[in-house]
C-alpha cells in the first residue's frame, strides 16, 4: 500500500523532541482562516476533528487529521510533514515556544499509486 503521508528527518526529531515533553501527540491540518492551512501539533486528545474529518495516517504513532474540505481537494497529494525556522500560522501549536513550525510539502500522486493507496479514516 502507498503512504498518503511521510516525514522528514527534522520533523521525525521534533516529533520526539515533542513527545518527550507532552506525551503522545496529534496532528491537526484546518482548511484555512484563522489558524491557516499549516499542521498543527496537540497533545492527543487536545484538539477534536470533526465530523467527517479525515484521518490520513501517522507519524510515530501520532494520528494527522485533515479538515474534510481541505481533504477534498488533498485528496490526489501526498503529505511530507516537514519543520522550519520560524513562527507559524499557528500559535497553539506545541513547537511555537521552541521557534519551528511544522508545514507540508504536497506532490500528487502518480496513476499507478493511487491504485494503492492506503484507506482513510473518517471521523465519525
Amino acid at each position: 500500500m502507498i503512504k498518503r503521508l511521510d516525514a522528514t528527518e527534522k520533523a521525525v526529531d521534533l516529533i520526539l523532541e515533542l513527545k518527550e515533553a507532552h506525551g503522545e501527540l496529534m496532528f491537526y491540518q484546518a482548511g484555512g482562516c484563522c489558524e491557516g492551512t499549516q499542521p498543527q501539533c496537540f497533545e492527543k486528545g487536545g484538539y477534536f476533528p470533526r465530523m467527517n474529518d479525515v484521518m490520513i495516517g501517522e507519524i510515530l504513532g501520532a494520528e494527522f487529521w485533515v479538515d474534510r474540505d481541505l481533504f477534498e481537494y488533498w485528496q490526489y497529494s501526498h503529505f511530507t510533514l516537514d519543520v522550519l525556522d520560524g513562527f507559524g500560522v499557528g500559535g497553539f501549536s506545541l513547537e511555537t515556544p521552541l521557534g519551528k513550525t511544522f508545514k507540508i510539502h504536497y506532490r500528487l500522486f502518480t496513476e499507478e499509486e493511487l491504485k494503492e493507496l492506503e484507506p482513510i479514516r473518517l471521523m465519525e
